[in-house]
């Protein structure tokens, strides 16, 4: 008798996006360390998050196109549950973006924005993940940025925030206190 043992071996489509979606979680369970991503830039990031259940908003006519294409919902900014932002210009829209509640903190979104790491506004972070402090710099990012962010994050309920830098991303949950020095 002879059994099926041939293992369906995954294509490259499954292998990059699995390689992001790694990344994103170390970056959210390790606060303020850059996470290597398979390819620059953040539409591999929509490729590893988006599918037909999610509801997304994106402020890039280009990346909205292509989110189109893996079937999420294109929405107002205050009903996505993953966000594609600039933060580098007014913050008039980041006031829009759903935070969830004390009693529903799975509602708030998840936000993507670029940056660039290692130069810029120094930050010290705390918190789940972090053993003791860390300290990271970031440019690119809009004065009054920060302090939105701390308004807007009172944990369990805030946004979760990734920042690209190429081919890098860094990962800030709604848990981590974020000190501007």
């Amino acid at each position: 008798m002879s059994f099926l043992t041939a293992v369906p071996l995954p294509d490259a489509f499954e292998t990059r996006t699995n390689a992001t979606f790694e990344a994103l979680m170390w970056a959210l369970s390790r606060p303020g360390t850059v996470q290597d991503l398979p390819a620059p830039g953040s539409a591999g990031i929509a490729e590893a998050l988006l599918d037909r259940e999610c509801r997304a908003f994106c402020d890039d006519p280009a990346l909205a196109d292509r989110i189109a294409t893996f079937g999420a919902a294109l929405v107002p900014l205050p009903l996505a549950d993953h966000c594609f932002l600039a933060l580098d210009a007014g913050l008039d829209r980041l006031a829009q973006i759903a935070v969830g509640s004390a009693l529903y903190p799975d509602t708030g979104a998840t936000v993507v924005a670029q940056a660039r790491f290692g130069t810029g506004q120094r930050l010290r972070l705390t918190g789940p993940g972090i053993e003791t402090l860390a300290e990271i710099a970031l440019d690119g990012i809009a004065p009054g940025f920060w302090a939105l962010r701390a308004a807007l994050c009172r944990y369990p309920a805030g946004f979760d925030l990734f920042l690209t830098c190429g081919a890098q991303v860094i990962g800030l949950p709604r848990s981590t206190t974020i000190e501007v020095l």
